[in-house]
């Protein structure tokens, strides 16, 4: 019966493919082996400063710059750094900015983009994301494969509290900034996050202490956890519907 449908739909509800970070710790945590694609995906800093909202808008563009075409990044607010994107992989001639005034006009800007069909993915920075809402991004994004990234963000204490309300989107990140590692000469090492994954639709929440995104998008395991071995209590295992 939901063969029928799909096909009577004319397209397939089924995850087809995903976008993999390379990191097998990470990757193991999610269904098919990746981040998959024609879906939404739910980003947040892991507190309600600045330096973790950062983290958490340099971690989507590490995921919007490993698709491939161009990036739809609708905001409220004109403060993205162009540069700090560029060095996660994110150059300025792949990005398409739409400003909008409100939420509600940025969700009707990334429906549109997701069905468009020829965007690698489509960034919402929102404050508010209902299920009605999500519902309709996540089919908007199935219809065309296009990945769609819902950055969080809050003017205010009390909307933080809205993340953690039932969404349609198929994970959920929160990201925290970690101390850099101490070099042997002067200067600031790479960046370090806390990256949880809350939620993931039929897979399984875990903790993640990771260097941030490089100039290709890609994220990396601290040099002292390559080998496996890992501090006491540092990762959070549990199942996740």
């Amino acid at each position: 019966m939901r063969a029928q449908i799909e096909k009577i739909e004319g397209r397939s509800r089924r995850v087809k493919s995903v976008l993999p970070f390379g990191i097998a710790e990470v990757d193991s945590r999610l269904p098919g082996e990746g981040l998959a694609l024609g879906a939404l995906h739910e980003i947040a800093g892991g507190g309600n400063g600045a330096i973790d909202g950062a983290a958490a808008a340099l971690f989507a563009a590490g995921i919007a710059a490993r698709t491939k075409g161009k990036v739809l990044w609708c905001i409220t607010r004109p403060d993205l750094f162009a540069p700090a994107l560029a060095q996660a992989g994110l150059p300025p001639d792949r990005v398409i900015y739409v400003e909008a005034g409100d939420d509600k006009t940025v969700l009707a800007c990334v429906e549109e983009g997701l069905r468009h069909g020829g965007l690698g993915a489509v960034v919402a920075e929102i404050s508010r994301l209902s299920m009605t809402a999500s519902r309709r991004l996540q089919l908007s994004a199935e219809g065309t494969g296009a990945i769609g990234l819902a950055l969080r963000r809050w003017r205010r204490q009390t909307e933080a509290t809205d993340f953690g309300q039932p969404t349609a989107a198929m994970t959920r990140w929160r990201v925290s900034a970690l101390p850099s590692p101490a070099l042997p000469v002067p200067g600031v090492g790479r960046h370090r996050w806390l990256v949880e994954l809350i939620r993931a639709r039929a897979g399984e929440s875990a903790d993640f202490e990771l260097e941030a995104c490089d100039d290709t998008g890609c994220l990396a395991l601290p040099a002292h956890m390559v080998d496996g071995s890992r501090a006491q209590g540092s990762r959070r295992d549990g199942a996740s519907g």
